[in-house]
């Protein structure tokens, strides 16, 4: 059913093209990186219509950003404004590759947090509730973000930084938390800790976990093992990035749906190896540009996530000219939004996959094999490439009440041939003795 509430595909695409046209009269000459690479490309700050943007300009990727900052220390040339009106320093996780620097004016900082206060709305969160943030606030930006946010919608934030889990999970307790904000590996390590330390998680208000920063939140075993811990608190997922800010929540009818906030963004979903606009229904990678961040903007930059639109804009858009794009609609989701809708969530990324005897294995299709398996408290999988072969291994730790590990282990063998056509050896590993983590899991191994 439609809801009136939210805005139609035209005017979303309306006010795209017009966010457009102010960020790129602002960002010539005033913006070096971007007026060089416009002045390589041939092309003048102009944008007519949002196809025109997608087939003219060119694309930014997370290589030219790292290289620009080594060549102009320490954060590069993608600021428009002087140093001075720069209140904001972040930096990604460096999970790939050097840690790209970013900073932010009060002005795109207010857009980021706009942003996640509709993350917030989307997940049910109201001025009523107690917002737990289980993380140490680092140059991580999430968290930074949605702390923020919390507090502008009127909910009390508890932070959990500094703390062991054990005393988190007290805090949350004593404050009767209802929301909790984590990655989804952290919620699970939460609720390990729970049953080491004899604390009935039944006895805690948390009705909803809002995750990030790892693809897991979408992925259905772990969702519905989550869910199991936390004895029915609903897992409401979300991504983004330091240098996006935060870009998709999760469908409010639909689990495992993310929604781009296309109010803020304009986004793409190209064919990583032509970088031309998949069909609905066919896998590509995530391109954005984001319209608010005007102080250190991103145009067309690749993501890296791989994602399934249900939707895909730019095969509707090519229908129409500048002048009728307005015209342009299709048939809301079930939520009443006409945004984006990725389904599956982000399902992998471009420099993730491995390749195994000529099958693409992602670790989030791993990871689903593992949870959906179940007796599995962490895991481990390690990439060999000797003898010039890749090959899959991987060890689990049991939970303390598996009956049967040797029967886990073959059970967990057999899903991997089944699922992947590919015969992955899989070992115990003695109880504690994988890593954990806090922040997002590093559990792939390359040898």
């Amino acid at each position: 059913m439609a809801d009136d509430s939210f805005p139609a595909r035209s005017a979303i695409a309306s006010s795209q093209r017009e966010q457009l046209r102010r960020l790129l009269a602002v960002l010539v000459p005033a913006n070096s990186f971007y007026t060089r690479k416009f002045s390589r490309a041939g092309v003048t700050a102009t944008v007519t219509c949002l196809d025109k943007f997608s087939e003219k300009f060119p694309f930014t990727t997370k290589q030219e950003l790292a290289e620009d900052q080594r060549a102009q220390p320490p954060y590069g040339t993608n600021l428009t404004f002087p140093l001075e009106r720069y209140t904001r320093f972040h930096q990604t996780s460096g999970t790939v590759g050097t840690p790209l620097r970013w900073l932010d004016t009060p002005e795109s900082w207010n857009w980021m947090v706009e942003n996640w206060i509709e993350i917030l709305r989307a997940a049910g969160a109201t001025s009523g509730d107690r917002v737990f943030f289980a993380f140490s606030f680092g140059p991580f930006i999430g968290f930074w973000l949605a702390f923020e946010a919390a507090q502008r919608i009127g909910c009390l934030c508890l932070p959990g930084g500094g703390l062991s889990s054990a005393a988190r999970l007290r805090v949350m307790m004593e404050n009767d938390a209802t929301v909790l904000c984590c990655t989804p590996t952290y919620a699970l390590r939460l609720a390990e800790v729970a049953a080491e330390e004899k604390i009935d998680l039944r006895a805690t208000r948390i009705r909803t976990i809002v995750v990030a920063g790892e693809p897991g939140g979408s992925i259905p075993a772990l969702r519905a093992r989550l869910q199991e811990r936390w004895h029915g608190a609903r897992v409401f997922d979300h991504h983004g990035m330091t240098e996006t800010g935060p870009v998709t929540h999760e469908c409010p009818k639909q689990p495992g749906v993310l929604h781009v906030l296309e109010p803020a963004y304009f986004a793409e979903v190209i064919d990583p190896s032509t970088g031309k606009p998949v069909a609905s229904g066919q896998r590509g990678e995530l391109v954005l540009t984001t319209l608010g961040r005007v102080g250190s903007p991103l145009l067309r930059y690749r993501t890296g996530d791989l994602v399934k639109p249900i939707h895909q804009p730019s095969t509707l858009r090519s229908k129409a000219t500048a002048e009728d794009e307005s015209t342009i609609d299709h048939p809301p989701c079930e939520c009443g939004r006409h945004t984006l809708a990725l389904e599956g969530g982000i399902l992998g990324r471009t420099d993730d996959m491995v390749i195994v005897r000529g099958v693409n294995v992602f670790p989030s299709a791993v990871e689903d094999i593992i949870r959906a398996c179940g007796d599995v408290a962490e895991y481990q999988v390690t990439v060999s490439t000797a003898r010039s072969l890749t090959e899959l291994s991987v060890q689990i730790e049991p939970t303390p009440g598996c009956p049967d590990p040797s029967a886990l282990v073959k059970r967990l063998e057999k899903s991997f041939e089944a699922a992947l056509a590919l015969r992955v050896p899989v070992k115990t590993a003695p109880a504690g003795t994988l890593p954990r983590f806090e922040m997002k899991a590093k559990r792939w191994v390359k040898l």
